[in-house]
């Protein structure tokens, strides 16, 4: 804000001194500071309060941007109307398996943890090659007591 370089402190400070005088000279540079200190404080306030306002501004701003996507993706896809009608881009969705089953002629299905022919083999330690040896779901851990250990080991607690 300000350029006030060495040479232009240096005088300022013997003008103090001789204006002043160097007995009063250090509860007049206290009050200086004092001074200097609410200004700073105020302008800070200030500040900080523009910055809010332009924050808050800015947030309108979006919310408003925001507001207005939503209302023009809404009016694209209705939430009545059937997946053929959407332009998203994707197939529409199969039809329920009741109506698929009486149109189509009965077929075996394979057991859900069977592997299909094409598939290769699972990775030891996945669990599709846990699920695909018959191994049992884990069972969740138990909480960790300390009495019970302790007991067990046959320690007592004083």
């Amino acid at each position: 804000m300000f350029d006030i370089g060495a040479t232009e402190l240096l005088l300022i400070v013997v003008v103090a001194v001789i204006v002043i005088g160097p007995k009063d000279l250090p509860l007049a540079l206290r009050t200086a500071g004092k001074w200097i200190g609410k200004v700073r404080r105020l302008s800070n306030h200030f500040r900080a309060g523009l910055d809010a306002m332009v924050r808050e501004a800015e947030m309108q701003e979006m919310e408003q941007k925001w507001r207005e996507q939503n209302e023009r993706i809404m009016r694209e896809h209705p939430a009545d109307a059937p997946p053929e009608v959407e332009r998203t881009g994707a197939l529409p969705s199969p039809p329920a398996a009741s109506s698929q089953a009486a149109s189509s002629p009965a077929t075996p299905a394979l057991p859900a943890t069977a592997p299909s022919p094409s598939s290769p083999p699972p990775e030891p330690g996945s669990a599709e090659a846990a699920v695909a040896a018959g191994a049992a779901s884990p069972q969740p851990m138990q909480p960790y007591d300390a009495t019970h250990s302790a007991h067990a080991a046959g320690e007592t607690r004083a």
